[in-house]
């Protein structure tokens, strides 16, 4: 029996500074695959009390159960993926659940003691970081998205029976 409060890990973060290579490497060097890159995303949110849009490119894989994403942010706006200078952050990011209620989540974490640092949406997807006091470096996410569950699952078969072909399908989000 576990005793993991929010249930398995579903997503492991990272944030890059060059999404392709990135993703070139994680194929090259481990073998994940295939990947799904949305291009152009959007959250409307909150970070530590400022309002403002933050744009992004993003990459999903999957290494068994667990999602990989890779994070690279394309605009200057404050947010968990720049440092108080505006200096991107590059690294392990986050570690994160899917689920059902965000607002329950929330209130959830926040009784637990983790301090609420981003609250981000866009018409797909609501999400919130959080810090864990005295344990700064790696956050806590949140995610609410009822066709992520889909993707995971989709994503989750495409590893199992990926062959090395078709490496990377890519969905733009302004070209929608």
């Amino acid at each position: 029996m576990t005793k993991a409060k929010y249930g398995p890990i579903d997503q492991i973060g990272y944030l890059v500074g060059d999404l392709d290579a990135s993703i070139a490497r994680w194929i090259d060097l481990m073998g994940v695959g295939p990947w799904t890159v949305f291009r152009n995303v959007a959250l409307d949110g909150e970070y530590k009390g400022v309002a403002g849009t933050v744009t992004m490119d993003v990459g999903l894989a999957y290494q068994g159960d667990v999602q990989i994403e890779l994070i690279q942010a394309t605009n200057g706006t404050p947010s968990p993926y720049r440092q108080a200078d505006g200096a991107p952050i590059l690294g392990v990011h986050h570690i994160a659940w899917l689920v059902n209620d965000l607002d329950d989540a929330i209130a959830k974490a926040g009784t637990d003691g983790l301090q609420l640092a981003f609250r981000a949406s866009n018409p797909g997807t609501r999400v919130a970081y959080f810090e864990a006091p005295g344990d700064p470096g790696v956050l806590f996410e949140f995610i609410e998205s009822e066709g992520t569950r889909d993707l995971i699952a989709s994503g989750k078969a495409a590893t199992r029976t990926w062959d090395g072909s078709n490496p990377v399908h890519e969905i733009d989000f302004a070209a929608a």
